[in-house]
């Protein structure tokens, strides 16, 4: 199915400067550029929500945004895994999810137990 297709052109990365054109550089991180997806798992604990990319731990909400920000920079296709914990509060999820969404990262799935 093709329903999620986006031009290839608009996944590699070029540089083009036209005339009139501002100048933005983009600084890439090699770490960001060899995923092959991102994980994000949300975890309860008695201090709040834990929040993870592929395993390094996040402060808050912020900070995940900010990252997911910099990997959608470099990489719009990556698919973003939400692993999320049973006792994650439900406006976490939802504030994740919008997140991903917001930042125009359209591959978002929720991980589903091995039994299920």
């Amino acid at each position: 199915c093709t329903a999620g297709f986006q031009p290839p052109e608009a996944l590699l990365p070029s540089l083009l400067n036209l005339p009139g054109s501002t100048s933005d550089v983009v600084v890439s991180d090699p770490e960001l550029e060899d995923l092959d997806e991102i994980v994000v798992h949300l975890a309860a604990t008695v201090d709040g929500t834990r929040w993870e990319i592929n395993g390094v731990t996040y402060a808050n909400l912020s900070e995940v945004s900010n990252r997911l920000a910099a990997v959608a920079r470099i990489r719009i296709d990556l698919p973003v895994i939400l692993d999320i914990d049973e006792a994650v509060p439900m406006n976490d999820v939802i504030d994740v999810y919008d997140v991903c969404r917001n930042l125009g990262l359209t591959r978002v799935q929720f991980a589903a137990p091995a039994d299920a």
